[in-house]
C-alpha cells in the first residue's frame, strides 16, 4: 500500500523519539520512502546517524545548512513528500506551528509545507492539558492538521495518564489511511462557505458575521475522504484547506456564478451565509453625508445559490446539503426552508449572540432529510465536518 510513497518524518524533542526508530523499520518494511528532520530537542534523544541508517536517506537538522538551503531544502522537503509526520509532536512543536513560528528547519519546513501534516503527540498529562495545548491542538485542526494518539499510561517521568505517544503501529495504520484511496475517491464536491459582501458604495458594504469556519473545515474533510473538492469562498480570514480547490468570491452572484463553473458535482454543501438583499443601485463614489441625513439605500433580492443548485435541471448535483442558520424555532424553520428549497438536507444551527457559533470553534447542529432529524451533540467545527462527511458516504454507499 505505501510502495513509492514519501514520508517526511519530523522527529521532535522528547523521549518518545525512541519509537520513531522502529516507525521508520515498519515504513521502510513497506517500501516506503523517509526522508527525516531532526530537531536540536530530537537529537538530544536519538541520533541522526540511527535515523540515518534506517531510513537509507540522509537527515536533515540545519535550516542554514549551505548545500541544503542553496536550493531552498525547507521547501522542497515539504513540498516533495506525499504525507509529512510529525512523531513526537512535543507541546513546544505544537505551539510553534499553532502560531506560525519557524525557527528552525522542522518548523520552517512545516510552515512552507503545502499539505496538512499528520501529529502524534507525546508529553506529559499536565501539559497535555493544559489550556494553551488544548487551544493550540483545536486550532491546528481547524487547518486540517490530523493527528494519532496520545494513548494513556505510565509515563517516563513518572506520572500515569495521557499523553503517550501512539505506538508506532497505531502510526502506520494512521499513514496507510491518510494515503489510501478515500471513500469519496472518483467524486466531485463543492462547497460554499463564509460571508458575501454586497456593496454599498466603494468603502461599505452589507455583510455578516460569519467567519467560514464550518464551510472551510466540510471542504477539507471531503478532500481528506478523496473527493475532488471545490471550495468558493467569499471574503474570510480562514486559511485555504490543504488538498481543496479555492475560487475566491465577494458577492452572492460572483458566488453563484463560481458554483455554476464547477458542475457537475456529486455533492453540493451551501454553508455560506450568502446576503439574501443587496444594494439595488450600488453609488460608483463613496457617499457623503448630507445635512446629517442617511442616504435612502434601496434593496434588491439576492440570487438564492441553494435553490438555483437544487432546482438545476441537467446539472444537478446528486445529493445537495443546505445549511439554516436560525434564532428561533431552529429545527421548524430548516425544515420549512428544506421543502422551499428543494434541497435534499439541511443542516440547521443557532447562531443566537449567545450560542458563540459565528466566528466560535463549535457548532450543535441537526441534520434535516426527508422524514428524518438527527439532533448532534455540541461538536468541534472540525468534528461537525467530519461526522456530516461520514453521512454523505453512507448515503452514496447505500446507493451503489
Amino acid at each position: 500500500m505505501l510502495t513509492g510513497k514519501r514520508i517526511l518524518l519530523v522527529v521532535s524533542g522528547g523521549i518518545a523519539a525512541y519509537k520513531s526508530l522502529e516507525l521508520i523499520r515498519r515504513l521502510r518494511e513497506r517500501r516506503a520512502t523517509v526522508r527525516c528532520i531532526l530537531t536540536k530537542g530530537g537529537a538530544e534523544f536519538v541520533t541522526a546517524l540511527s535515523l540515518a541508517a534506517l531510513s537509507e536517506d540522509k537527515v536533515y537538522t540545519d535550516l542554514f545548512s549551505l548545500t541544503d538551503e542553496s536550493e531552498m531544502g525547507h521547501i522542497r522537503l515539504s513540498r516533495e513528500a506525499d504525507l509529512v509526520v510529525v512523531a513526537p509532536a512535543t507541546a513546544d512543536i505544537l505551539a510553534k506551528m499553532a502560531q506560525g513560528l519557524a525557527d528552525d528547519l522542522a518548523t520552517t519546513a512545516l510552515l512552507a509545507s503545502d499539505k496538512a501534516p499528520l501529529i502524534a503527540p507525546a508529553m506529559n498529562l499536565r501539559m497535555w492539558h493544559h489550556a494553551a495545548t488544548q487551544a493550540n491542538l483545536a486550532l491546528l485542526e481547524s487547518r486540517g492538521v490530523r493527528r494519532v494518539g496520545p494513548g494513556e499510561g505510565p509515563m517516563a517521568c513518572g506520572e500515569f495518564g495521557l499523553g503517550r505517544m501512539a505506538e508506532p503501529a497505531e502510526i502506520l495504520a494512521a499513514i496507510e489511511a491518510e494515503l489510501a484511496a478515500g471513500p469519496l475517491s472518483g467524486r466531485r464536491a463543492v462547497v460554499t462557505s463564509g460571508p458575501t459582501h454586497e456593496p454599498i458604495d466603494p468603502v461599505r458594504f452589507i455583510g455578516n458575521r460569519s467567519s467560514g469556519r464550518q464551510g472551510h473545515a466540510i471542504a477539507a474533510a471531503l478532500a481528506r475522504r478523496g473527493a475532488e473538492t471545490i471550495l468558493v469562498s467569499g471574503p474570510t480570514a480562514e486559511p485555504d484547506p490543504p488538498g481543496v480547490t479555492v475560487r475566491h468570491v465577494e458577492t452572492a452572484e460572483e458566488m453563484l456564478s463560481s458554483c455554476r463553473a464547477a458542475l457537475p458535482a456529486d455533492v453540493a454543501v451551501c454553508a455560506a451565509a450568502v446576503a439574501d438583499w443587496k444594494i439595488a443601485n450600488p453609488a460608483a463614489q463613496k457617499l457623503k453625508k448630507a445635512g446629517g441625513k442617511p442616504p435612502r439605500l434601496e434593496l434588491a433580492a439576492n440570487p438564492d445559490i441553494l435553490s438555483t443548485l437544487s432546482g438545476a435541471d441537467n446539472a444537478r448535483p446528486r445529493l445537495v446539503i443546505g445549511f439554516a442558520a436560525e434564532t428561533e424555532h431552529v429545527v421548524e424553520n430548516a425544515i420549512a426552508k428544506r421543502a422551499a428549497k428543494g434541497c435534499d438536507w439541511i443542516v440547521a444551527n443557532d447562531v443566537s449572540p449567545h450560542t458563540g457559533t459565528f466566528g466560535g470553534q463549535q457548532n450543535t447542529v441537526h441534520l434535516i432529510s426527508a422524514g428524518d432529524v438527527e439532533h448532534w451533540p455540541t461538536l468541534s467545527k472540525v468534528e461537525v465536518a467530519e461526522r456530516l462527511v461520514d453521512r454523505i458516504i453512507r448515503h452514496f454507499a447505500a446507493q451503489t
